[in-house]
């Protein structure tokens, strides 16, 4: 059978067929496209605000079904190559912003600040010096390699000139750092970390260690566009004790929460979500609700994290699991060019079966008159079988086919019923002019 014919006596069910199979594709390639029920988390060293973080966005996804696996690492410097490393497996970490820099962050998005990040520069209480004089000859904790304590401490040090008067510069991490400046093993510890992180809180509490400031914390902010000035109030840490006896003036950089871009939208989602949760509560550095912020440092900003700060969740994530959100988000995704194919289908449908019998009765038609030429000889045999009996021996001898015959039957009875309205309206016609 011609292939034209074949589509033409067949076209509903190659129709259906068609329609069937891409809308079953179209589900196949979004089923397939569904969020993962497991991502890796970095989190910095143990004992730092990152750490104890990644187990709050641990707990908050896993109400969701999500499971969150934490790997610590150094630092920011660590945690920002492990994200752009697409082997690595890590797909969320906190930054510190302008720390890695924006060189360093290829193919990675924000999803906004998250907190303060001070630098803490802790000393042995007995130790005199004002500001970049009481670094001069003295055992310094700068971080270890990879974090960013380590990157900012460097760069803050070179910066006042200090890099040769300094007596030894160690990579020790924030709770081995503790450990030595309050056994006197060193002199001096630098740190970035938040005012909640328990290491901070137990330096501060430590009558044998002093907190100092950044004289020059202005000129630092306007060197570095990154970082911000923060007070530490009077008396915060001990009311009864005066401590710390005065206003300290820190330096610093706010925390990121960033993902890789390939990253599910839907996981974005939660993460934004679980980050309200958590960091949206007042500190002594921040107002309620300051945080998380749309904020791009190093980075472009997410385009879920612009939606989500500007419009909240999608309204599905508030009245289902995160997995039937997506679900159903995907399947009215598909409905709606679905819907817009087989409305217009289904309303010209009917049309277009008509149009089909017209088609063939029209064949039909034509080779009926053809066969009538052909044997236009017997005029008197064709009207005999329009008017009697069809299965009678066809015109043309016995030769005929059945049904040559029965096509010429239809088609005398057809001429015949097209002439009587005409043999009609003659006669009307005479009767008038009578």
């Amino acid at each position: 059978m011609p292939i034209r014919a074949f589509l033409q006596h067949h076209w509903p069910a190659i129709t259906i067929t068609v329609t069937a199979a891409a809308i079953g594709y179209a589900a196949f390639v979004m089923l397939s496209n569904m969020p993962p029920h497991r991502i890796v988390m970095a989190t910095g060293p143990e004992g730092s605000a990152y750490y104890e973080d990644g187990k709050r966005y641990q707990a908050a996804l896993a109400k969701a079904g999500v499971e969150v696996q934490l790997l610590s690492t150094a630092g920011s410097v660590e945690t920002a190559a492990l994200l752009r490393d697409p082997h690595s497996g890590v797909s969320v970490g906190m930054i510190q912003g302008g720390v890695v820099g924006a060189a360093n962050t290829a193919g990675l998005e924000s999803l906004g600040t998250v907190a303060y990040e001070p630098l803490w520069w802790f000393h042995r209480r007995e130790n005199q010096g004002a500001g970049a004089d009481g670094l001069r000859g003295r055992k310094i904790a700068i971080g270890p390699q990879g974090s960013g304590t380590r990157a900012l401490s460097l760069e803050l040090i070179k910066r006042t000139g200090m890099e040769r008067q300094i007596g030894e510069l160690l990579a020790l991490g924030p709770r081995e750092a503790a450990e030595q400046l309050t056994a006197g093993k060193i002199d001096v510890a630098f740190m970035m970390n938040s005012w909640g992180a328990p290491v901070i809180q137990q330096l501060l509490a430590d009558e044998s260690v002093a907190l100092s400031g950044f004289p020059h914390a202005d000129a630092f902010v306007a060197l570095y566009p990154f970082l911000n000035k923060v007070i530490v109030p009077r008396g915060v840490t001990d009311l009864a004790r005066d401590q710390p006896p005065a206003d300290v003036t820190l330096i610093a950089t706010k925390t990121t929460l960033v993902v890789r871009q390939d990253l599910h939208p839907a996981l974005q989602y939660l993460l934004l979500n679980a980050a309200t949760e958590i960091h949206s509560r007042p500190s002594i550095f921040n107002r309620a609700n300051e945080f998380p912020a749309a904020e791009a440092i190093d980075m472009p900003l997410s385009s879920e994290a612009a939606r989500f700060y500007k419009s909240g969740l999608p309204f599905l994530l508030d009245y289902f699991p995160f997995w039937m959100a997506e679900l159903l988000g995907k399947l009215i995704i598909l409905l709606i060019p679905i819907l817009g194919v087989l409305y217009p289908m289904m309303r010209f449908l009917p049309g277009l079966y008509d149009w089909a019998m017209r088609s063939k009765s029209s064949a039909h038609l034509r080779r009926a008159e053809a066969l009538g030429r052909r044997n236009g000889k017997r005029p008197r045999q064709r009207a005999r079988h329009a008017r009697g009996d069809c299965a009678a021996r066809p015109p043309g001898g016995a030769g005929k086919p059945p049904q040559s015959a029965s096509h010429l039957c239809e088609h005398a009875v057809h001429v015949a019923k097209s002439y009587r309205p005409r043999a009609r309206r003659g006669a009307q016609a005479s009767r008038k002019t009578s």
